[in-house]
């Protein structure tokens, strides 16, 4: 294979014009086929147990999936294992944790002492702080275990502790200390503290437990390092070693970052491996040139990705600025969240919980593509390739889809009849529906109503079933008579939003006070979301008969 093809992280079909795929999964596995390689096929991920499991550790995850599908689909045999770095130190305490449900909860809520007394120590000697699973890493794998699952991408998920401990790692790490001259010419060009003393090997501290990276001697044979544990430094602070010196065997620690990156490609067998550009720019390029030329392995196919950003802002555990699958799956359908990924990985783009209406009609948009074609056909092509990597099975016709902020106002009526009458008079769900496509369809309005709630936008009111206790002036009641009559001549919700304005002015009111009595009748509030709009959303009968105080 050309230099190219194995240290730049993209790929030999995306150059080929005559190949062009409208799914970006479909290229890869284009280039993995190209290598012939041995099945099955691996696809791999992994991530650091450091924090909370948030959507930002998904990517991996979901890239991985499509490739691994499409090749499935393909015919062939494809496991996708995703690694934990769990023996990995614990360098600093995070912000917030999720507990076993997914949901994110502060320091405060669990044994932090658990964590702070155990920095530098490998995450999977580090106490679960919700006292349930056997580690602090297990409880983080078994998040992404969890995740993965949700979204419905099985996933084989291997702890590089357990790697060290069933021996698995110790052709690679015999191979890398047997050649650390070269591991250290190689990682120099990459790393500025490689000296001559270098050895690429962190053995844990038979005293205190903690990882070091001072080892002063290595014997082959008997496949053991002497060491010191010294302090060790992470960014401005300092992890305070125990100088203990003392003996670990091979299994008794674990190499550094970049050298275990390509030591898991070769003992996972790993043909393909998605990664974001933080890692291209930086332990991509060592990884090929330590598979390369330490190891004399080829590296896996390689795809960076884009980071995507939260409300604006980069996924940040520390700040606060995370979501997790299972919070958002109480405000979307889970292939809303898989079509986000399937999405071009090369593209930013930011998730803007405020506005998931605008990506649940894009999924909308793009499964009618499928199902009839749209008026953009790059828009029906890519649908015609991804959707059905997208959805659990493609369905013979097209399923019913509430707009969602159409859901939304749905959220506000508790009465289930209603809701029916209501999607039902707009068209949404036909009349001659069945009870599963009816529930079926309703099932986006409790998420919609979740979102609602989150946000606490337009959305977020009760509708009034009954007719609340309320008294107006007469000239209020005047004004809301004529109004129901302009709602029962038949008129759309931007039309009633005016009709407001002129019915108040024609009865000289405030303009202020007409809306409060609106609000007060069909929310017992004195605000709410823009009424004309609502009104026009609802059953004619229904609002004619609110307004007149009737019903």
């Amino acid at each position: 294979m050309s230099d190219d093809s194995s240290g730049s992280p993209h790929t030999l079909a995306a150059d080929d014009e005559s190949t062009h795929r409208d799914f970006w999964a479909e290229t890869i596995a284009d280039e993995v086929e190209a290598r012939d390689p041995d099945e099955p096929i691996v696809v791999k991920g992994g991530v650091s147990p450091s924090g909370v499991a948030h959507l930002g550790n998904v990517n991996e995850i979901m890239r991985g999936y499509f490739v691994a599908e499409v090749l499935r689909d393909r015919g062939h045999e494809v496991r996708q294992v995703f690694t934990s770095d769990d023996k990995d130190p614990l360098r600093k305490l995070p912000r917030k944790l999720a507990d076993a449900d997914g949901q994110i909860v502060g320091l405060g809520e669990v044994d932090a002492g658990a964590l702070g007394r155990n920095l530098g120590k490998p995450y999977t000697a580090i106490p679960d702080p919700f006292g349930e699973a056997d580690s602090y890493a297990a409880h983080f794998a078994a998040l992404l275990e969890a995740d993965a699952d949700r979204l419905g991408v099985p996933i084989e998920m291997h702890s590089n502790t357990a790697l060290y401990a069933d021996g698995t790692f110790d052709p690679v790490v015999s191979h890398v200390l047997a050649n650390a001259e070269t591991a250290r010419d190689v990682l120099s060009e990459y790393q500025a503290k490689v000296d001559v003393e270098y050895v690429p090997f962190n053995p844990v501290c038979q005293e205190c437990g903690k990882l070091t990276e001072t080892v002063t001697n290595i014997d082959l044979d008997s496949e053991t390092v002497d060491y010191v544990c010294t302090d060790m430094e992470v960014g401005d602070e300092t992890i305070e070693g125990c100088g203990h010196e003392g003996t670990a065997t091979f299994r008794e620690g674990k190499l550094p970052w970049r050298f275990e990156w390509p030591g898991q490609w070769q003992v996972l067998g790993v043909d393909f491996e998605p990664f974001g550009k933080d890692h291209a720019e930086g332990s991509w390029p060592s990884g090929v040139d330590i598979a390369e030329n330490v190891l004399d392995i080829e590296p896996p196919v390689p795809m960076v990705y884009e980071w995507f950003t939260l409300n604006g802002e980069a996924l940040s555990s520390s700040a606060g600025n995370i979501v997790t699958v299972s919070e958002l799956l109480d405000l979307l359908e889970p292939e809303v969240i898989r079509y986000f990924f399937a999405l071009d990985p090369k593209k930013a783009r930011d998730l803007d919980l405020s506005r998931l209406d605008q990506l649940v009609d894009d999924y909308d948009r793009f499964e009618r593509a499928y199902y009839e074609g749209v008026d953009d056909e790059s828009v029906t092509a890519f649908a015609e390739a991804a959707y059905p990597y997208v959805v659990d099975s493609v369905a013979d016709d097209q399923p019913i889809r509430l707009p969602y902020t159409f859901a939304a106002v749905l959220g506000m009526v508790e009465e289930r009849d209603l809701r029916i009458k209501l999607a039902t008079d707009e068209g949404h769900i036909p009349a001659d529906a069945d009870e599963a496509t009816i529930e079926a369809a309703l099932a986006r309005v409790e998420k919609a109503r979740n979102w609602a709630e989150r946000m606490d936008n337009a959305y977020n009111y009760r509708l009034q079933t009954d007719l609340p206790d309320t008294e107006f002036d007469e000239s209020v009641e005047s004004a809301l008579d004529a109004l129901a009559d302009f709602v029962a001549a038949g008129h759309d919700g931007d039309e009633i939003q005016g009709e407001i304005y002129d019915t108040a002015r024609d009865h000289d009111i405030e303009i202020g006070d007409l809306f409060e009595a609106g609000y007060r009748l069909f929310f017992d509030e004195t605000q709410g979301p823009r009424l004309g709009e609502f009104l026009g959303e609802l059953e004619t009968e229904f609002v004619v008969g609110r307004l007149r105080r009737d019903r």
